[in-house]
């Protein structure tokens, strides 16, 4: 028996976890995970973006609650993983190393990876570390981090937005406003709420204000998130994601065989969509579905409609 939807590709129905709890991990982080669903059912992990957003229960509406064993974990630092905002112990290998932990502790032999943004940065390099635990992969918003990626975030995004661009600058002096993510990341790593919390505030209302096609004003994060998100995507920008140069399109071999669905806007300025189709081309049979009217947000009607469509889909999977 399916779980009910009003309409093909709407949402599912709001649900609770059967189960949750956390998990310590090594550098005194401690990751909440939870899971709903069926506790019988296919396994799926839900990999949250940011880095440092967390996830929501909104995130367990993407799955056939029926079908689907959902898990959804915050990664070290972000939503309500201790300590908040935490940056250090905190890269790409420790994440796919908890990624994997958290994978046995709940007793999966292998689960489909769902991820968007920086979760789909951290579905392939998870993948690409452990190609035998994924059934397959639906992604959005496509994230390779890049160099050109990261400089199109800090200087390029607010030409398309550019009242957000000079909004996201003005709290710099002229000087460092050449290299405004050293700049940022001085100011959120401070120890003074004074100084980061401002810093944190101005840097989720610039993504924010450039995630969506038709952008939705007033709707930016609360403080505590907002510090985790910022300081922990500054941190990961200002390590190159932790990640040797092109890692993740030099490694896709160790994936072609895994299907695999992307769904990305055509007109995402935060991941724009040269990355999507960068990483079509160099994964063979990939399903590749553009939205025509989206930008970034995963809660765009078409965007949502499509990612429901393709866990949909993925019940299928042996």
């Amino acid at each position: 028996m399916k779980g009910d939807k009003e309409t093909a590709g709407a949402l599912y129905p709001p649900i609770e976890p059967f189960r949750q709890g956390w998990m310590p991990v090594s550098g005194g982080h401690r990751l909440y995970w939870e899971e709903s669903g069926n506790p019988a059912g296919q396994p799926v992990i839900f990999l949250h973006g940011g880095p440092g957003a967390g996830c929501a229960p909104l995130h367990r509406r993407f799955f056939d609650p029926a079908h689907y064993r959902i898990i959804l974990f915050d990664q070290r630092g972000a939503g309500r993983s201790v300590p908040a905002a935490l940056v250090s112990d905190n890269t790409t290998p420790l994440l796919i190393a908890d990624i994997e932990s958290l994978r046995r502790f709940l007793g999966i032999e292998r689960w489909l990876v769902f991820g968007g943004s920086w979760g789909s940065t951290l579905a392939l390099a998870y993948g690409e570390a452990h190609p035998e635990r994924c059934l397959g992969f639906v992604l959005r918003g496509i994230f390779l981090f890049r160099p050109q990626e990261v400089d199109w975030f800090m200087h390029q995004m607010g030409r398309f937005f550019p009242e957000a661009g000079r909004a996201f600058l003005q709290p710099l002096t002229p000087v460092e406003r050449a290299d405004p993510l050293r700049a940022y990341y001085r100011r959120l790593t401070d120890g003074d709420p004074a100084i980061h919390m401002p810093a944190a505030q101005v840097w989720c209302s610039y993504e924010e204000s450039c995630s969506r096609l038709i952008n939705e004003p007033g709707d930016t994060r609360s403080s505590p998130s907002a510090l985790a998100m910022a300081r922990i995507e500054a941190h990961y920008m200002i390590n190159d994601g932790f990640m040797e140069p092109d890692q993740l399109l030099r490694n896709i071999a160790k994936l072609h065989g895994r299907p695999a669905t992307i769904v990305q806007g055509r007109y995402d300025m935060v991941c724009p969509i040269a990355s999507a189709d960068d990483l079509a081309r160099a994964w063979p049979g990939t399903a590749f579905q553009i939205i025509p009217d989206a930008g970034h947000s995963a809660m765009e009607p078409g965007i949502r409609a499509a990612l429901v469509t393709a866990t949909d889909r993925y019940r299928a999977l042996p």
